[in-house]
């Protein structure tokens, strides 16, 4: 059974930066794609990126250039924030799935796992 688990959430100023962590538990495999997407109040759950193993990680077109997702490990995804502004003020939550990331990566019905959500919040 696999188990995901958010941490690194917080505060911080617009214009700054976060880190969160993703770490799975229960990987059958080293092939699965880990995605991130973020809530905010009143609004649909969205897909801010997904990577799997040894492909580049695709992004939502809203935080290119501001956000990076690595692999730390096989069972560990990080999202990197920078540049953080007010749109950016959600709880954030990791997804995986089994297999590759494709092209519908952003689609949270893909993810049968997820983890329990990490808040960050952005102050002007």
């Amino acid at each position: 059974q696999v188990q995901l688990v958010e941490s690194g959430g917080g505060s911080v100023q617009a214009g700054g930066s976060l880190r969160l962590s993703c770490e799975a538990s229960g990987f059958t495999s080293a092939s699965y794609c880990m995605g991130w997407f973020r809530q905010a109040p009143g609004k649909e759950r969205e897909g801010v990126g997904a990577i799997d193993n040894g492909r580049s990680p695709q992004y939502a077109d809203s935080v290119k250039g501001r956000f990076i997702i690595s692999r730390d490990s096989y069972n560990t995804a990080i999202l990197q924030m920078s540049t953080l502004n007010s749109n950016d003020a959600a709880v954030y939550y990791c997804a995986a799935h089994r297999g590759w990331c494709g092209g519908t990566w952003y689609q949270r019905f893909e993810y049968p796992t997820w983890g329990q959500g990490t808040q960050v919040t952005v102050s002007s």
